[in-house]
């Protein structure tokens, strides 16, 4: 049986969060994909009938009213004409409801019970379950394997790609073993030429980004290689300083995985990975924000500290949204228990049960703004990436939005 077509959307009545800003009172039009029109009072009234042509996604007609059509151009889509389905978040979420884009993840494992090592209907569980909290697109991250299965992995992210899935991520097995968090030290290596060569020729293109310890042998060659790749090179698992870290930012690389962890500490005299990365306005810093990873004063600090540069991911490993227990991620056996995932005997964080929803609602109870916090889940991820379609509601965007209540509980999700 083949699906019905979405539904035109018209949301009215919200606290509209997007690119840094927010507008009370606003409302916002979903169709074919893309916001065809948003504005702020009863303006939404004149759309809640007939419906017209849509924006091409490239377009950005600004943030008032539909842009100009031509009344007698044919009807656009299947159900050209029909009026959309309007949803009065007041009486949906209640009053002082908020709409935000689709939150972006540059970085998760799973979730749902579903490990993203485990194959193609597992990502799709995952991608599901953090869907529900938010989550409208993900790049799929993949934990240290052997070259060979990590590549065969990578081809299965390549045959998903599109529309919620963005492509894959690496975070491994180039890392330090002395900062290899819960990845399993036997099948880490060095970033010979071969071997990232073959991991990103498996992705045809579809390998995001490659999380490596730049201080390793042949460590920045891998940074410029995964950059003229088109991939993003993120520094992480690394012993890296100031200098090494440094180096591979001026070799290309824009991201720093899951700041904090998984390298050295900021010290006053040793500023480390974390002080070279805040030091760059160039450079995008991931924080793990549930309250285990990063206590939420350092949440608020990093975001104080670096405005617009901060990507709240989750980290999330298959136990998120699934009960306490034994899991295994990638090659090791994990425990959880009370939300917190370790390795099995030891007391390595291994991923974590977050969503990008309770993310955002710590961000915000540590004192960051709503219109920081958000962005933090939508245009920064979405930037990192290159996707200006993504991570906003400006007029052309893509039709990811979440109306989300005033305390910020999840209550629909949109996803074009």
């Amino acid at each position: 049986m083949t699906a019905a077509p979405a539904r035109d959307v018209l949301v009215h009545g919200v606290r509209l969060v997007s690119d840094g800003d927010e507008s009370p009172d606003a409302w916002v039009l979903l169709r074919d994909g893309v916001v065809a029109a948003r504005g702020t009072g009863e303006g939404w009234r004149a759309h809640a009938g007939r419906t017209e042509p849509s924006v091409p996604p490239h377009r950005d007609a600004g943030a008032a009213d539909a842009p100009p059509h031509d009344p007698d151009a044919p009807p656009h889509g299947p159900d050209a004409g029909a009026p959309p389905e309007v949803v009065d978040a007041v009486a949906v979420a209640g009053r002082g409801a908020v709409l935000t884009p689709g939150f972006v993840d540059l970085h998760t494992h799973g979730g749902g019970g579903f490990a993203h090592e485990d194959g193609a209907a597992a990502i799709r569980g995952a991608r599901a379950f953090h869907r529900a909290h938010g989550t409208t697109r993900a790049v799929i991250s993949l934990v240290t394997a052997p070259v060979e299965v990590l590549a065969a992995r990578v081809r299965e992210v390549a045959a998903l790609t599109g529309g919620d899935v963005l492509g894959s991520h690496l975070e491994g097995p180039f890392l330090d073993p002395g900062h290899r968090g819960a990845h399993d030290p036997a099948l880490l290596r060095t970033p010979e030429a071969g071997a990232l060569e073959t991991l990103l020729a498996a992705g045809e293109g579809t390998v995001r980004q490659v999380t490596l310890a730049p201080e390793l042998p042949g460590g920045l060659d891998a940074v410029r290689r995964v950059v003229a790749a088109g991939a993003v090179a993120a520094v992480g698992h690394t012993a890296a300083g100031w200098e090494a870290t440094s180096a591979a930012f001026d070799a290309g690389a824009r991201l720093l995985t899951h700041a904090f962890n998984a390298m050295p500490p900021l010290h006053h005299r040793l500023p480390g990975p974390v002080g070279a990365a805040l030091a760059r306005p160039d450079v995008v810093l991931e924080a793990i924000a549930d309250g285990v990873h990063l206590h939420p004063a350092v949440v608020r600090m990093l975001m104080d500290a670096a405005p617009g540069r901060i990507a709240l991911v989750t980290d999330a490993m298959a136990a998120a949204g699934a009960p306490d227990g034994a899991y295994r991620l990638g090659s090791l056996d994990v425990l959880v228990e009370g939300g917190v995932a370790r390795l099995a005997g030891r007391d390595t964080i291994a991923g974590s049960t977050l969503t990008q929803d309770a993310a955002l609602r710590l961000a915000v109870a540590a004192g960051t703004t709503l219109p920081q916090a958000v962005a933090a889940v939508t245009s920064t991820p979405a930037s990192v990436l290159g996707r200006p379609d993504l991570g906003s509601l400006r007029v052309g965007a893509a039709g990811d939005a979440v109306l989300l209540t005033p305390s910020l509980e999840v209550v629909r999700v949109w996803s074009a």
